[in-house]
């Protein structure tokens, strides 16, 4: 953890040059004020954080470990999670296990030193958004809470277009929502399991974004055919449907410690 001077010189350096308010999406007007709750059993860290994302129209809910962060999950799912990796009884990576379980909220990993770095390659791989390396800077923490939370916004006005639309067609291939069907780019109709059709659709309703092993498993494993196998290998399935050459993927293509990224640009139909 930072210390109590440390923090508060990082805050005067992070206050220095004050950011604009957070308007939301500018296309709808000032959106909701986020709620960020924050996992961090330091309470000199909490009172810095929390006057600093409030200044800048957040308000910041305060955890101090797993109870505190499942009864506020039990309350009212917040707009995102900044989850210190390294707590005093509970494990951080374990507390993004069971968010992860139970829903798809932004979460941002600290991770104590510089040398953790497979704190927050796993940490990605399960499902978290970004990561920051205490000490870190308030004016940085803010960037990357407002960029997390406007993502989700993209994906979330997206993604109602696309289903209503009926489909995808992304290089020349069609997916058709209502029936199922998958056509290559000759109009060649390509057959796929319910497990194959699940990892797709997650793909296809994220594009050009690295999804984590974790949450493609968490998108595919409602159906039978893929609750115990590997998600890697469904890759390869989907891979050995979709690629010229799968052992050279050019639109499934691997995300080195995140997890796989659907190259191609995908439109609704």
């Amino acid at each position: 953890m930072m210390s109590a001077n440390k923090a508060i010189q990082f805050r005067t350096e992070a206050t220095s040059e004050p950011l604009a308010p957070w308007c939301g999406n500018a296309s709808i007007g000032i959106a909701p004020q986020p709620r960020v709750l924050l996992v961090d059993d330091d309470p000199t860290i909490q009172h810095m954080v929390e006057n600093y994302l409030e200044e800048h129209n957040m308000r910041t809910i305060p955890a101090y470990g797993r109870q505190d962060l499942m009864k506020q999950f039990a309350i009212s799912e917040p707009s995102l999670v900044i989850l210190d990796l390294r707590l005093g009884q509970d494990d951080g990576l374990d507390l993004l296990r069971e968010i992860r379980s139970r829903s798809e909220v932004p979460v941002i990993i600290a991770s104590g030193h510089r040398c953790d770095e497979i704190d927050r390659v796993v940490g990605l791989e399960l499902g978290a958004d970004d990561y920051l390396t205490k000490p870190f800077s308030l004016r940085e923490l803010l960037a990357r809470v407002r960029a997390v939370l406007r993502r989700q916004e993209a994906v979330r006005a997206i993604s109602p277009r696309r289903t209503e639309a009926g489909g995808w067609q992304f290089g020349g291939w069609r997916l058709d929502r209502r029936s199922r069907h998958l056509t290559d780019p000759a109009g060649v109709p390509v057959t796929l399991t319910k497990g194959e059709y699940a990892l797709l659709i997650a793909f296809l309703e994220a594009p050009q974004r690295p999804l984590s092993r974790e949450h493609l498993l968490q998108a595919t494993r409602v159906h039978e055919d893929v609750f115990d196998r590997s998600i890697d290998v469904q890759v390869l399935r989907l891979r050995r449907k979709l690629e010229p050459d799968p052992s050279m993927p050019r639109i499934i293509q691997t995300e080195r410690g995140v997890g796989y990224v659907f190259v191609l640009p995908v439109e609704p139909i």
